[in-house]
């Protein structure tokens, strides 16, 4: 009877031993799980920051938009100073113009430099907003589908993704302003300077906007047109550029197209000598000067002038 007695309380100390065992160790896992789960919240919420700031889809639209307006924009090469003293052939200073000092062939080099940085610079804008594109795809995905033990697991790949895009992102702002040149070769000589020192020449790249037709204000009439262009940023000073006016055909062989250039230095032209009830195609763009290294894209509208039976008609509806 006793040993019976002694049998049944170390059963018990086993079981209460057991039952306190086991309510620690859920204890504890509870205390790792809501450790996990707060850690789980704190980085997706850090992730979710990253992407509507800086990559949410209104700023990566932004950054489109920009990109898109560069590659229609027209480079130039920015020289500074752009005027020098400079000795004559009787030591007396002189106030010259710059270009009159500098080398043709190796300005040319050096505008062949301009050209190609800005095609890497446009490139490299596609590329990185690619970039920036799949990268939020990524983040979106690990935040909206993968679960806590995922996500955690996975952590270190996120970060060092988050530390990715942010440099793409600051190396996409960089590019969307034209950089400086390094001048590899001398271009003026020292024999054109007579002993005049001259100061550090820097190059750069500049943009002009695209000039862009105004559909509402441009139109046809019989047998003229006229037309009326802008800029994005309604630059008020205003510059040559070059009106072309291009008959389009019917592909017949039989009948041959013309075309003319007109130099104007407005935002407005009339374009006169126009055949009745035929289309035409004007194209407007900046006028090339020595300091363009790049442009590719111009505005064109097509435009149809009116036949003597619509003249007829429009008047009568005016009266």
């Amino acid at each position: 009877f006793l040993t019976q007695q002694l049998s049944f309380g170390i059963m018990a100390m086993i079981l209460n031993e057991f039952e306190t065992s086991s309510e620690s160790t859920a204890h504890g896992e509870e205390q790792q799980d809501n450790a996990s789960w707060e850690r789980y919240l704190e980085r997706k919420s850090l992730v979710l920051q990253f992407l509507h700031s800086n990559l949410s889809l209104h700023h990566l639209q932004h950054h489109q938009n920009r990109a898109e307006l560069l590659k229609k924009c027209y480079f130039y090469l920015e020289i500074e100073p752009k005027h020098v003293n400079v000795r004559d052939q009787n030591h007396v200073m002189h106030r010259t113009d710059i270009f009159q000092l500098i080398d043709p062939c190796q300005f040319q080099r050096m505008k062949k430099v301009g050209k190609n940085q800005t095609e890497i610079q446009l490139s490299l804008l596609t590329e990185l907003l690619e970039q920036l594109e799949r990268g939020r795809e990524e983040l979106s995905y690990y935040v909206e589908t993968c679960d806590m033990v995922t996500f955690l697991s996975r952590w270190d790949l996120i970060v060092e993704r988050l530390s990715q895009l942010s440099q793409f992102m600051e190396t996409l702002l960089s590019l969307q302003m034209p950089g400086k040149l390094y001048v590899k070769h001398r271009l003026v000589s020292h024999a054109d300077l007579r002993g005049t020192r001259l100061p550090n020449i820097r190059l750069s790249l500049c943009t002009k906007m695209p000039l862009i037709f105004d559909r509402n204000e441009s139109f046809a009439h019989k047998d003229w047109a006229t037309l009326k262009w802008f800029t994005e940023n309604q630059e008020s000073h205003l510059e040559q550029c070059e009106l072309h006016c291009k008959l389009l055909t019917n592909g017949s062989p039989t009948e041959v197209g013309y075309g003319r250039i007109q130099k104007v230095t407005s935002n407005t032209c009339v374009v006169q000598d126009l055949q009745p009830g035929r289309s035409y195609e004007f194209t407007i763009r900046r006028s090339d000067t020595h300091t363009l290294v790049w442009e590719k894209w111009h505005d064109s509208i097509i435009l149809k002038t009116k036949t003597n039976a619509v003249e007829d008609a429009d008047s009568s509806a005016c009266a």
